[in-house]
């Protein structure tokens, strides 16, 4: 079965709040945490279950990966 990642506006909107804030240190940086953040998801196109169950959405399609 194929799987795709699917980001809320709310979490692509955080993730530019990330980068801009890093930026004004490292443009270097800012791209570094931002590419790490979308490659740590893909693995979840493979194994769908890592990650942990948002518990306040109650939801299992949606996880959580807590490190980097």
């Amino acid at each position: 079965m194929d799987y795709r990642i699917v980001w809320s506006p709310e979490a692509i909107e955080d993730i530019e709040s990330i980068a801009e804030y890093i930026e004004r240190d490292s443009k270097f940086y800012a791209k570094s945490v931002v590419n790490k953040i979308f490659q740590s998801t893909e693995k979840l196109k493979e194994f769908p279950k890592i990650g942990r169950v948002v518990q306040e959405l109650g939801r299992e399609d949606i996880r959580r990966i807590d490190s980097l």
